[in-house]
């Protein structure tokens, strides 16, 4: 099997030669890139005969994926696989599996921490030490006896729950189907929205979630709520999140993923909302995660190759 990983996903170079002797000693042959592809020519170029794709968030479109006729399966460091075109996958019987798990500690960390950075300005405070100032009179908040909700309980979701409620917050939970997780009380959306003084994001991007939270959602949403996504960008629709920013309908909001990857926009419109706290996509990015995303989407080949498939997305 020719086996092509296209982009580079943090593999140290002494993993790369391991990586690549264990596969020589099955007789399959693995191509790494150090550098991502500009262009679909590009990506083309590369992995045209490839048997098994390896990637990270790199966007594949179905043109892509019509001019490699020999590909049967795509190994993908990452937890979600909106930027894969799943349903010609499925057309074509290619595999797509994910790197399910790796990143669960590391997210719902961010996301806490996210928390107590809203509402103890941790940033706000260091710029006002730095330029010879006081805190101005701020007083903060502390997430004990708050209410923490979470929309969506994937891995992720009851991570975030558990580690809310070591901080002391009641948790509240919406998800398409109810779970019996301790310590977790289930809701609809809207009483989620009504009730939660931290509402923080936990659901895949689909044709169903885009702009999942708009202007009419917000409306429900209390004035001293923050807001945090550690999910996918275009679950939000940001020009009514700013909206509700500038108004003071909602406290204020953390935010680590965007409409596309950063670099953004010189002008996007989180830059100028108030209270707010952007980050350029680091939920996932810490060693130990992508340490584990590395053994994870090796694994997803080899069980493939075995014919006992791990982490199916079809």
């Amino acid at each position: 099997m020719k086996i092509v990983l296209v982009e580079p996903i943090g593999y140290k170079s002494e993993e790369i030669i391991k990586i690549k002797a264990d596969f020589k000693a099955l007789d399959h042959e693995l191509t790494i890139y150090d550098n991502k592809p500009k262009n679909d020519e590009e990506i083309i170029k590369r992995i045209q005969n490839s048997d098994i794709l390896i990637l990270s968030n790199l966007p594949i479109s179905e043109n892509v994926i019509n001019q490699c006729a020999n590909l049967k399966m795509i190994s993908v460091a990452f937890a979600g696989v909106d930027h894969i075109p799943m349903n010609l996958c499925r057309k074509k019987n290619i595999t797509v599996s994910n790197a399910a798990g790796y990143s669960n500690h590391a997210v719902a960390e961010l996301t806490i921490g996210s928390a107590i950075n809203l509402y103890r300005r941790i940033i706000w405070s260091d710029i006002q030490t730095r330029k010879c100032s006081t805190r101005e009179g701020f007083w903060g908040s502390e997430l004990y006896g708050k209410t923490f909700g979470i929309i969506g309980t994937g891995q992720i979701g009851v991570e975030v729950a558990h580690l809310a409620n070591a901080f002391g917050c009641k948790v509240l939970a919406y998800n398409r189907s109810s779970k019996n997780i301790p310590n977790v009380e289930f809701c609809n959306l809207n009483h989620l929205l009504e009730n939660s003084d931290i509402i923080s994001l936990h659901i895949p991007l689909t044709n169903d979630t885009k702009n999942f939270i708009g202007k009419e959602k917000l409306k429900l949403v209390k004035p001293s709520a923050v807001f945090i996504n550690t999910a996918r960008g275009p679950i939000v629709d940001y020009i009514a999140l700013v909206d509700a920013l500038e108004a003071n309908k909602i406290a204020g909001a953390a935010i680590d993923v965007y409409e596309k990857e950063p670099p953004l926009d010189e002008n996007h419109s989180l830059f100028h909302a108030p209270n707010t706290i952007l980050l350029p996509h680091i939920g996932y990015a810490t060693k130990e995660a992508i340490e584990l995303r590395g053994k994870i989407i090796m694994e997803n080949i080899l069980k493939w190759l075995d014919g006992n498939p791990q982490n199916v997305m079809n």
